[in-house]
Order: C-alpha cells, then sequence, then structure tokens
C-alpha cells in the first residue's frame, strides 16, 4: 500500500514538472509513512510515498528503475503471485535486486507488454508505469477496483495520482463537479463515473490507460464472468470448491515482511478468514474491536470463536468517546463521502495500527456470494416477473401504486415494483434526490440537477433478469465507490495494508459463475458461505447475523452531534455556494432533534459541509505553497 503520483508532458519545463509531483506526494504522506522518492526523464517525473511491506530494505524503495534506467514504475498493492512470476522471469534471464513485487513490473512488461504482464497478475494494483524509449505512459488499476487511481489528462499532459486531493493540490483539479454533487447527495458517495472536480477521472476497474503523443487510450482487459446459463454442480460440491480455492486465497495474502494481523467480528465472514488462517498454521492475531455497552458489540462471540479456532486473540476495548469524528472523515476521504460505517472503519484501523501493518478482512464475500438482503428480494421478484405475463405487469404496477407506503404494504409495493420494473425501479428505491427536494433542502446550484440512475428505463422483460443485471449495476456503482473506498481511505489513513480473501480472482470467478439456486439456497443468504461456516466452524457462526462496525449518525446529529450540526449550519458555505439552503435544513435539523433521529439527507449534509471546508482551507493552502516553496534538488 502506497501513494503513487506522476506528470508527463506539461509546457512548464522539468523544474515546473518537479514541484507539482512533489505537491503531490506531499498530499499523500499518510498512505506512505515509510518513505518518499521521486525520479525524472526529460518528459516525465514519477514520486511515491512508501508503506513498506516486502522488502523493507532500501532495494525496495520506489520510484523503481530498470537496470537501465528507460523504464520506471510506481505501484500502489499487492501483487500475490509475484514469486510464480519472478520465477518464470528469471527462467528467461532477468536479475532482481529487490525481493518486492514491485520489481516483477519492470521486468514482467519488457518481457510480456503491458497486457500480457496485466493479464498475469493476481492482486490489488494501481500502477504507472513510464516507459522512456517509447515515450508512453501507462496507468493501470485493478480488476475489481480495490485500489484508487485517478488522473487529469490535456492535449499536452497528464497528471496522475491515488487520490482527488492530491492532483488538485498540484492544480490539476478545477472547479468542483455540480454533477459529481448530485451524485454525492443521491449516493453518499461519488460513483466511478466522474470525480468531484471538473478535469479529474477515475481511471476504471481492470483498465489499462495508455498515454502518448498527447492522447489517452483505455482499453478493459477484464469483465467478470456470466452466470451460467446451465450448470450440473451440486451444492455439496460449489461448497468444497469454495473451501478450496479459498484456502488458496487466504495463503496468498498471509506473505508480508511485516505483522499481519486480521479483523474477527461475530459473522460468518471474518470467521472463515480467522479459520482458514488457522487451518494453514498462520502466525497472526485476529482483532476484535470492543464497543461495551453498545448494541453492535461483537466481543461474545468473537471471543468464542476465537477460542474455538485456536486462533490468537485480542479485543481492543473502545468508548463512545472514541469513536472519529466527521473532521477525521474528511481527512481520511479525499471526495465527499458519507458512509457511516466509514467511522466504524476507521475507528477499526486505528484501534489495530499499533499492532499490524497487513490486516485480512472479510470484505467481498456478501457482494459476490449474495450476502445483502436485496438480493433475495430481487431474486423472488425475478422469479415473479417470469411467471407473469406481459399483459400482467401493468395491472400489478396499478395494484402497486394503490398501496399504501408503510409496513408490509410498503415492502408488497416495492416487490412489484421490482418485479415489473426491473433495475429502472430498484435504482429509485431509496431516499435521494426527491427527499432534498420535498424538505426544500436544494440550493439554486442543485435546483435542476438529477441523476441519470434515476432514468434507467423499466421493463417487466428488465424485471425478468433484475437480480443478475442490479449485480452488474452494484459492481460498478455503491461496491467500487462505496465499499472499496471505505476500506481504503479508512486503512490508509492508518497506514495500513487491507487484504480480502473474498476478492480474489479465482474465487470470485467461480462464485460468480454460480447459479442463484446454489447461492441462494432455501432462500439463505449467502448460502455457500454459511454451510462452509456451518462444516468449519461451527452452527452458532452459521447462523449469526450479518453485523458491520456501525454508527448510529441518524441518532448522533439529532442528539450528541446537533450542536455541531447547528453551528456549521449556521455560517454555512454551503448556503454561501448555493448547494443547499440554510434555513430548511436548520428547520429540519429541529425536527429530527425532536423526534431523536435524523435523516440521512442531514447527515449527507453535514460532511458536504464539513469536506467543503476543509477543500477551501486545502486550496488556499496549495495556492501559497505552490508559489512560495521551489523543489529541493536533492529529492530528485
Amino acid at each position: 500500500m502506497c501513494g503513487i503520483a506522476g506528470l508527463v508532458g506539461f509546457d512548464d519545463g522539468l523544474d515546473a514538472r518537479k514541484e507539482r509531483v512533489r505537491l503531490m506526494v506531499r498530499a499523500l504522506e499518510r498512505r506512505g509513512p515509510d518513505g518518499c522518492g521521486f525520479e525524472s526523464w526529460p518528459e516525465a517525473v514519477l514520486g511515491h510515498r512508501r508503506l513498506a511491506i516486502f522488502d523493507l530494505s532500501n532495494a525496495g524503495r520506489q520510484p523503481m528503475l530498470s537496470p537501465d534506467g528507460a523504464l520506471g514504475v510506481v505501484f500502489n498493492g499487492a501483487v500475490y503471485n509475484w514469486r510464480a512470476l519472478r520465477s518464470a522471469l528469471e527462467a528467461r534471464g532477468y536479475s532482481f535486486k529487490s525481493q518486492t513485487d514491485t520489481e516483477v513490473l519492470i521486468h514482467g512488461y519488457r518481457e510480456w507488454g503491458i497486457d500480457g504482464l496485466v493479464n498475469r497478475l493476481r492482486g490489488m494494483f494501481a500502477f504507472g508505469l513510464w516507459d522512456n524509449l517509447g515515450r508512453k505512459l501507462f496507468l493501470v488499476r485493478d480488476r475489481l477496483g480495490v485500489k484508487p487511481l485517478l488522473y487529469s489528462a490535456s492535449d499536452s499532459c497528464i497528471a496522475f495520482a491515488s487520490t482527488a486531493r492530491a492532483l488538485k493540490a498540484a492544480g490539476f483539479g478545477q472547479e468542483i463537479d455540480e454533477q459529481a454533487i448530485a451524485e454525492y447527495l443521491e449516493f453518499g458517495y461519488v460513483t466511478d463515473e466522474r470525480s468531484v472536480y471538473e478535469g479529474v477521472k477515475k481511471v476504471p476497474a481492470a483498465t489499462i490507460l495508455e498515454w502518448s503523443d498527447g492522447c489517452a487510450h483505455l482499453r478493459t482487459y477484464w469483465t467478470p464472468p456470466v452466470i451460467a446459463s446451465s450448470s450440473n454442480i451440486t451444492f455439496d460440491e460449489a461448497v468444497e470448491e469454495t473451501e478450496k480455492l479459498f484456502l488458496s486465497a487466504v495463503e496468498k495474502r498471509l506473505h508480508a515482511d511485516v505483522p499481519v494481523g486480521a479483523l474477527l467480528s461475530g459473522g460468518v465472514d471474518s470467521s472463515l478468514v480467522c479459520w482458514a488462517i488457522a487451518r494453514l498454521g498462520g502466525d497472526v492475531t485476529a482483532f476484535t474491536v470492543g464497543t461495551p455497552g453498545d448494541p453492535w458489540d461483537e466481543t461474545e462471540d468473537a471471543v468464542a470463536t476465537a477460542s474455538a479456532l485456536g486462533i490468537k486473540h485480542r479485543v481492543l476495548n473502545l468508548s463512545a468517546d472514541d469513536a472519529p469524528g466527521v473532521d477525521e472523515l474528511v481527512a481520511a476521504y479525499a471526495e465527499p463521502f458519507a458512509c457511516a460505517s466509514a467511522l466504524g472503519m476507521l475507528r477499526v484501523s486505528r484501534a489495530v495500527a499499533s499492532s499490524a501493518t497487513v490486516l485480512l478482512t472479510g470484505d467481498g464475500g456478501d457482494d459476490v456470494f449474495l450476502g445483502y438482503p436485496e438480493h433475495r428480494h430481487l431474486w423472488m421478484a425475478e422469479k415473479l416477473a417470469r411467471a407473469l405475463p406481459g399483459s400482467a405487469a401493468s395491472a400489478l404496477r396499478g395494484m402497486e401504486a394503490g398501496l399504501p407506503k408503510v409496513g408490509l404494504f410498503k415492502r408488497a409495493a416495492s416487490f412489484m415494483s421490482y418485479a415489473t420494473g426491473g433495475l429502472g425501479a430498484v435504482a429509485c428505491a431509496h431516499d435521494g434526490l426527491p427527499s432534498y427536494r420535498r424538505h426544500n433542502l436544494l440550493g439554486e446550484r442543485m435546483m435542476e440537477r438529477d441523476v441519470s440512475q434515476r432514468s434507467l428505463q423499466r421493463s417487466l422483460e428488465s424485471g425478468r433478469r433484475v437480480l443478475e443485471e442490479f449485480l452488474e449495476y452494484d459492481r460498478r456503482t455503491r461496491f467500487v465507490g462505496e465499499y472499496m473506498t471505505k476500506v481504503d481511505g479508512a486503512t490508509m489513513h492508518h497506514a495500513l495494508e487491507a487484504r480480502s480473501p473474498f476478492l480474489d480472482q479465482e474465487l470470485w470467478e467461480f462464485a460468480a459463475r454460480l447459479p442463484f439456486e446454489i447461492r441462494l439456497r432455501k432462500s439463505q443468504l449467502k448460502a455457500v458461505l454459511r454451510e462452509l461456516a456451518r462444516r468449519r466452524v461451527g452452527e452458532r457462526v452459521a447462523r449469526g447475523r450479518k453485523r458491520g462496525f456501525g454508527i448510529p449518525v441518524g441518532r448522533w446529529i439529532a442528539g450528541r452531534w446537533r450542536s455541531q450540526v447547528e453551528e456549521a449550519l449556521q455560517d454555512s458555505l454551503l448556503d454561501r455556494e448555493g448547494w443547499i439552503r440554510k434555513d430548511a435544513t436548520l428547520a429540519l435539523l429541529n425536527q429530527s432533534a425532536e423526534k431523536g433521529e435524523a435523516p440521512n439527507q442531514l447527515w449527507y449534509i453535514f460532511v458536504l459541509e464539513s469536506w467543503l471546508r476543509r477543500e477551501r482551507e486545502e486550496t488556499l493552502s496549495s495556492s501559497t505553497e505552490a508559489e512560495r516553496v521551489e523543489v529541493p534538488q536533492h529529492a530528485f
């Protein structure tokens, strides 16, 4: 895990390029506290912040160069099969000076080219590779978008970095993108389709960006497999193959030259990770963050699981006062980000950071093995849609419109909507911009804004494949924009490398092909993983309900945070710049205080207000810094 940056082209000359990259690298300091490096060529500058995981010596420093200096790379992430790739390259005569995965990229590019190299990589990664002889820059992001990578390109130059904040610090982020703010207000995050700044884009997951002669060309190098249309695999066979692939995925992720830990909650996924570690004989400590007295506390279940597995275990007890606040949230995330569980992930990362540098997590199990309640609901809706004749769809839509939107009637209405409308109905099923309009919260800049996701076509045909369509939609939006961003931002803020076995390519591809009848056997969420947990850990874990590191932000805004929110809104930048209406927002805050619970819209606005204040301060500081500071010549 590291922070990467670079700049190719730029008409103001090499010294100006060096200064811009230095500013980006400075903004990435928390992602790599173990070292800082720069390399330059007449047209290109690369910069790096290092979090040392493999080969802690100076041989592992970055940017890393080829022996002739013609190739340079900056890398963030982990390639789990690097030793096998190294052996293959050594057999072809290449010599290595370090014990790192990064060096494999240099020699692998020379031997196989960029496409041949990337297709061989197994892991999570974002890297920039400069080919000085070919005058080409390659930017590459891993298959599932675990690691972030952003860029800003023009006819004369391209800049890239691990965060939008780093690009902005060097002057590449332009004005705030109004459409990105509309997305944020809708979802609580900015999707991968755009960034918070105009002129800055995200390299999509599973994509190679090739820049040469002033032009950027993007190509996709991997797509998730489709569900097998016909499969003879039995449920037991699926469980057995999952176990084999899962053990292999965990084993790959145990290798590091620093202490490795694992998160252990009371749930299925983290318990399976810890079981696999114990089965493989890994010398790893499992960590549970305890919150005594909190209804979400999982300490008792985690202690019982650790004892049953015989794994080393530490409980890190925190009080409610230890919970991160919104200031830490906006410091950790470069774009406005209102995922409440990110506060819990920050809390966990801060607690673990003093004891481990690599942390194995259970992220991804729910997404590919189908562990969220909406997966079951959509599958049921899909079954209904397939049984319906086309003529019945309009009648059901009429019934849905007439049902009260409360309690069981609301669920029934949603169910019929999904069956007859498909993905278009699902995409509009949550509170979003319409909720702001109902409360008259939007300022003049947002009045006419909407998001494209709300205009997806509705049809019975979509209803008949709604779960499959939703999984692809969700992977491109919430999965990468919220879930992967949450883990990366929180762990990197505390210099941790998070690794999840459920994001393993071979395991993901196998699970993605499994029919829904297998993954949701007997209508049970993530039935395959629960059966594996039942066999290897125990019935208690297999039957356990899904829990996470939750923070009750709705209650806190109406209670313990109310005065802080009110103070921020009284002198609101959002109001002055036309994003929201202060008076209406304060009125909703007062109503929420009476009820003891605030809606998501107030939480999103509070985070956005806090983020915007920090952004304005950083913009002023960066402008002053760029005018005042010269590049230290010894840095290159």
